[in-house]
């Protein structure tokens, strides 16, 4: 085996105690974002030998990507209990419980201690990119005697790894939906690639040469469309149009002073005064279908369901259009997608957006995340496809009802219990705002996201996440 970041790694590791004798082959942990580090905590916890591996860098890689922004969660909601048990046996001291953190922050302060914690640092490899799972000796269609035999897990180094479960918390933020409104490249969208940045570009920071005096187009009714038109707003002779494909952007708004997270109500009020003072020009009910290289620019044009077109010409794009799971890495394992979402089929009526806010989403674990193929699991914001209700604590709980189950603990595996509020944008229901015990929910596998202002709030790509 080949070391990693923080030396020997994989199957030369002793197994925990409780786990010789037993399993003597790891559970791999996909990523290394807050929730796969969670999910190894609990493994930690529970005694049971685990292998995380991480394409990027570092851990945390994707928070690294928009580390310039603030969430607007404080830092009591965003550490996992099981991670935070971990580091104060530790010697670690939490930062202050009310801050509310920049994704640096939360790199520096909480994802780096725990990925160099001695009970995860030995068992992560970071720049290990996972290309396939199967399972050893056993393709999609042959069954007898298939849940006996290992998980075959192939690296993009050729190198390939043994496991008895899967816990894949890979993400979706390299997967970002696509600019057409019907869910197809728009026309051209290939071509402009290069000027077309996804969701919170660093536009008061690193990218400010590229937006400053150029007409921008931000496409997308989350909260990362807020996020990036707030910071707009502040450079000066930058023209801003935003689309988005509704009647309204009443939902973007949110709860206003009826948020229970203030920073996140500030948003919307925020973004509305800019809209209503013409600083931002919004428009509505436009489906992006092609888009032109011009001499005047990028010109993006919408059809609309009935035919009708209309276009605008603008210097860039930034499409806020949320994310996608990728799922072919486990194209050889047995999962029960549902169709419309790319969740599990059980999962998929609880975080349905067509009836569901991320505040209504009801607690779910290990019994809602299974497939046919048993001992796989993808938990996070990629078990939930498609769906935009994605909330962190949600993920908190996933890995910490999987760990149970893999433990053996079912009775702890299905004591699920998770309270999410009714409030700001999760909720239609203004007059139902109650007390968030929520952590951070984003579409990128991060946190509910602000602007690099004070406390000025966004998500990554839907509703809540």
């Amino acid at each position: 085996m080949s070391d990693g970041c923080c030396g020997p790694v994989g199957l030369e590791i002793e197994p925990f105690p409780s786990q010789a004798g037993a399993h003597a082959l790891p559970v791999v942990v996909i990523g290394a974002g807050p929730v796969g580090l969670a999910a190894a905590a609990h493994l930690a916890e529970r005694g049971l030998d685990f292998l995380v591996l991480e394409a990027g860098r570092q851990a945390g890689a994707s928070v690294a990507q928009w580390g310039h922004v603030r969430v607007f969660s404080p830092w009591r909601y965003d550490i996992d209990a099981a991670a935070r048990r971990l580091l104060e046996a530790d010697g670690w001291t939490a930062p202050d419980s009310d801050w509310l953190p920049t994704g640096a922050e939360l790199i520096e302060g909480y994802l780096t201690p725990l990925a160099g914690h001695p009970a995860i640092a030995p068992r992560l490899r970071l720049g290990t990119k996972v290309t396939a799972i199967s399972r050893l000796g056993y393709d999609r269609v042959r069954t007898n005697g298939r849940e006996q035999a290992p998980f075959l897990i192939r690296l993009d180094s050729g190198e390939e790894l043994q496991a008895w479960a899967v816990i894949d918390a890979s993400g979706t933020y390299a997967t970002p939906n696509v600019l057409g409104a019907s869910g197809l490249p728009a026309h051209g969208e290939d071509q402009a690639a290069k000027l077309v940045d996804h969701a919170l570009p660093d536009v008061l920071g690193a990218g400010r040469g590229t937006y400053e005096g150029r007409h921008t187009l931000v496409v997308g009714a989350g909260h990362s469309a807020a996020t990036t038109l707030l910071a707009l707003a502040q450079l000066p002779d930058t023209p801003i149009t935003w689309a988005i494909r509704a009647g309204s952007a009443t939902r973007t708004y949110g709860g206003g002073a009826a948020d229970a997270l203030p920073a996140r109500g500030a948003l919307g009020t925020r973004l509305h005064a800019l809209v209503e003072s013409g600083r931002i020009n919004l428009v509505t009910g436009f489906y992006t279908h092609r888009i032109t290289a011009t001499a005047n620019g990028l010109q993006v044009t919408s059809r609309d369901p009935s035919g009708a077109e209309r276009s605008i010409t603008v210097d860039r794009i930034v499409s806020a259009t949320g994310y996608r799971p990728d799922h072919s890495i486990a194209g050889e394992l047995r999962l029960d997608l549902d169709p419309i979402l790319g969740s599990t089929r059980t999962l998929a009526p609880l975080i349905d957006p067509n009836q569901h806010s991320c505040g209504t989403v009801p607690a779910h674990g290990v019994d809602e995340l299974a497939h046919p193929e048993s001992g796989y699991y993808a938990v996070g914001v990629k078990s939930y496809g498609r769906a935009p209700t994605f909330l962190m604590a949600t993920g908190y709980e996933q890995v910490r009802s999987v760990a149970a189950a893999l433990a053996g603990d079912w009775e702890a595996a299905r004591d699920v219990r998770l309270e999410l509020p009714e409030t700001g944008v999760c909720s239609a229901n203004l007059a139902e705002a109650q007390e968030s015990r929520v952590g951070l929910a984003t579409g990128i596998g991060g946190g509910l996201l602000a602007t690099p202002l004070p406390l000025v709030t966004v998500d990554g790509g839907g509703c809540c996440g």
